[in-house]
């Protein structure tokens, strides 16, 4: 069984509702359709029923929710909801009134009332339209310091990472991440990949450098976020700094980290910084034709995910389920 026949029977055993407030679009419509032809998930889609079973007249949504912010009868209630949380940042009750009538942000309030487990978005919107609403509502997790982002990289070449399934992370929220944050991203990403996977991380800490071959303060944030890491959480296996073929490929690891109880075995790749991290999943996902899965954000009180906006319908679908096996974990705990 591959990573994402097991996600999907996961998903499928869970019986979760998901969130897709992005119903106008094509590819997340036929999402929609096959997600409920397949029983992997519920189905709410934001908007109008009509308007969006006219767009797609060949695809049967006559299972889904729909529910439109201009008309819906959760709509008064969510607009005091909304105004309660933010009025102390200034929020008015008219900015409440527009801030409902959009559909990520109204989406996001399903969750927050407990009508749904878990939404996905960004196939048209951007990362930012995704998260502002999400933290300002939903906040995040108890005891989490950062929200970040991950995407799991099913790669066909299975001698890498986990049978070929790599987590990359951050690739899409935290820019430049100081040391203590980067600590974060690489303990956090530990956890998700062992949630979804039910396999043990082995988190590399990525660098031009490998154990010292390098100098600078580029290396040096590196190393003190390893050690950072391992001090916070010393049960976790993290070691670095290393560069990517050493953390990946077992005879360069043999040379170059002989002692490593990670090296040329690593699963889960934290980068330096966003540019290196972006760069990198999108030329394994174009060059190495892998699937690429996410971004999948970690650290907000209920599952919200997004989607990069080159997402295909099947790339969808698998967020989705991924999203329905997360909130299943959190149910758990």
């Amino acid at each position: 069984m591959t990573f994402m026949e097991n996600v999907l029977q996961k998903a499928k055993a869970a019986g979760k509702t998901i969130v897709l407030p992005e119903s106008d679009d094509p590819r997340v419509a036929a999402a929609a359709a096959k997600i409920i032809a397949e029983k992997i998930a519920d189905i709410i889609l934001i908007g109008d029923k009509d308007k969006i079973c006219e767009l797609h007249p060949d695809l049967d949504l006559s299972k889904a929710r729909f529910e439109d912010p201009a008309t819906s009868t959760l709509r008064q209630e969510f607009n005091q909801k909304y105004w309660e949380l933010r009025k102390h940042k200034g929020c008015s009750e008219s900015d409440s009134i527009a801030e409902m009538g959009k559909a990520i942000p109204f989406g996001i309030m399903m969750l927050k009332a407990g009508l749904a487990d878990g939404l996905v978005a960004g196939a048209v919107h951007s990362t930012a339209d995704t998260l502002r609403p999400a933290l300002q509502i939903l906040r995040t997790k108890p005891g989490t310091k950062l929200v970040s982002s991950f995407i799991l990289m099913d790669c066909p070449q299975k001698e890498f990472g986990e049978d070929g399934l790599l987590l990359f992370s951050d690739i899409a929220l935290i820019i430049d991440p100081d040391v203590d944050q980067l600590s974060e991203i690489a303990l956090s990403s530990a956890e998700s990949f062992e949630r979804l996977t039910g396999t043990t991380a082995r988190v590399a800490m990525l660098s031009f450098s490998t154990l010292g071959s390098g100098i600078g303060k580029l290396v040096e944030k590196v190393v003190d976020a390893t050690a950072l890491a391992k001090e916070k959480n010393p049960d976790v296996l993290l070691e670095g700094e290393f560069q990517a073929d050493t953390a990946l490929v077992p005879n360069i690891a043999a040379r170059k980290a002989p002692d490593s109880k990670i090296a040329g075995r690593a699963n889960c790749l934290i980068f330096p910084d966003l540019n290196s991290a972006n760069i990198s999943y999108k030329l394994v996902q174009r060059l190495g034709k892998a699937d690429a899965y996410g971004p999948i954000l970690q650290g907000i009180a209920k599952p919200v995910n997004d989607l990069s906006r080159g997402a295909s319908a099947d790339d969808i679908v698998g967020v989705v389920a991924l999203t329905c096996v997360q909130s299943a974990q959190e149910t758990k705990e």
